[in-house]
């Protein structure tokens, strides 16, 4: 008897395979209320209002004040950024905050673009929406919603933006020319946080999808890094027939394929992997066990007591400073943690770095970001083993914090249309590399919109 059943489960189990593999399977469009108190009877108001980036007198002063008050903790001899943020660097970076930084210049550079506003869920989303300069004739541009991350925000795409809206002028052909919006995620900058707990990326990619139906586009492209990967891929899960195609520069992907690892080293080509895919993942011990242990520190806290920390970081410039921008050294290149400076200014320039900075310090929005973390504990399980089935791209930049291979990519994201190995670069790709980004933005829709 025993054979008989279980013969039958096999063959049950083949059944359901073949049955159920090729099943779409969609991420549910629900709704949500963020905002204080119950949700209102009345309808929402969807107006979209013009916004502008303001600082008073007060706000720096008070910013000068508390960095003239900052104490420091020397550091260990020959410690470099191994131990966190140098602090005899940092003591160049407040003193050109303090006395060069010019945040009037930065707040005319960051009004350059056109800034908008609009109640979703209870919430005033911030959004930028940048529309091309000039078009070829009878051409339409294409809408590409952009999503950043943490410590990161809007301002991570200014240096991007131009090459897309306006390729023509930056070296680039006209043959894809796009209308960019980047909005900040709630609780980020200029988008209002939520008053309530739960607010994930699932709802995030509800609330930019509520968005662009609001700006009048039902097809887009959209593009994400860090938290903006897994939220434009939640989209491309919820409502696939609205996303014309996905790209990423980061892939979370989560459901066991790193065990293989175990086994590859001397096959690599069995498992799918290349001679690059190696070089970037090999030494496997420090790559993909020790590093991400290295870089992961903040995670749990964010994950599990964010508000704890963040009253420190809310409350001092100093410690806000050491904090993002100890980020933007090891997760551009894990290498820079041997620098004394943490190789910040190879990559960005300190009016760079600062700007993005003070989008947290100037709305008090740490905090409310470092919830993000805990709000997302638990759900990046639930919704991987969803595929995505839209056509994608994933640009794989060789300094991110882990090297993902194409083929684990296509485990998930079965219409994978462009894997590109980047020349170089890390983290903060928009920011660090614009011009390799974009053009692997335009390559991937070029493939898309083949005659």
């Amino acid at each position: 008897m025993w054979p008989e059943i279980l013969l039958a489960s096999v063959l049950a189990f083949v059944v359901y395979w073949f049955v159920s593999r090729d099943k779409e399977e969609t991420l549910p469009l629900e709704d949500g209320w963020w905002g204080p108190g119950a949700r209102p009877t009345a309808p929402e108001d969807e107006s979209i209002r013009p916004f502008k980036v303001e600082t008073s007198d007060e706000e720096i002063k008070d910013l000068h004040r508390r960095i003239d008050g900052t104490r420091l903790t020397p550091p260990l001899e020959d410690s470099r950024f191994h131990y966190g943020f140098n602090s005899h660097y940092l003591k160049k970076i407040l003193s050109y905050w303090r006395n060069e930084f010019d945040w009037r210049k930065q707040v005319e550079m960051l009004n350059r673009y056109p800034h908008f506003k609009t109640r979703i869920e209870g919430l005033d989303i911030h959004f930028v929406h940048v529309k091309p300069p000039q078009l070829p004739p009878g051409r339409t541009p294409k809408p590409l919603l952009m999503v950043h991350g943490w410590p990161g925000s809007f301002y991570e795409f200014y240096k991007i933006i131009p090459l897309l809206t306006d390729p023509a002028n930056h070296g680039l052909s006209e043959e894809h020319v796009f209308e960019v919006i980047c909005p900040s995620i709630p609780g980020y900058a200029f988008s209002e946080a939520a008053s309530k707990k739960g607010l994930n990326s699932v709802a995030t990619a509800r609330i930019f999808y509520k968005l662009m139906l609001r700006l009048g586009f039902r097809e887009f492209y959209i593009q994400g890094g860090d938290w903006g990967a897994l939220i434009c891929t939640h989209m491309a899960q919820m409502v696939p027939s609205h996303v014309k195609g996905l790209h990423l520069n980061m892939a979370f992907i989560l459901n066991g394929r790193i065990l293989t690892l175990f086994l590859v080293r001397h096959c690599p080509r069995l498992f799918g992997f290349t001679q690059r895919d190696m070089e970037l993942m090999l030494p496997f011990k420090e790559k993909l066990f020790y590093r991400p242990l290295r870089e992961s520190g903040y995670m749990h806290i964010q994950s599990t007591k964010p508000d704890t920390v963040g009253c420190a970081l809310n409350d001092s410039p100093a410690g806000l400073a050491a904090y993002i921008l100890e980020k933007f050294s090891t997760w551009t290149d894990s290498e820079f943690q041997e620098l004394e400076d943490g190789g910040l200014e190879r990559k960005f320039s300190l009016d760079d770095l600062l700007t993005n900075v003070m989008l947290y310090w100037t709305t008090g929005t740490i905090t409310s970001s470092q919830r993000f973390y805990k709000e997302n504990r638990g759900q990046l399980f639930k919704q991987d083993r969803i595929k995505v089935s839209v056509p994608t791209g994933l640009a794989a930049f060789p300094c991110e914090l882990m090297h993902v291979p194409e083929r684990w990519v296509k485990g998930k994201y079965p219409r994978l249309v462009s894997y590109s190995y980047m020349p170089r670069g890390g983290h903060f790709a928009a920011l660090e590399e614009p011009e390799l980004l974009a053009r692997d933005i335009r390559k991937f829709v070029g493939l898309l919109e083949l005659p």
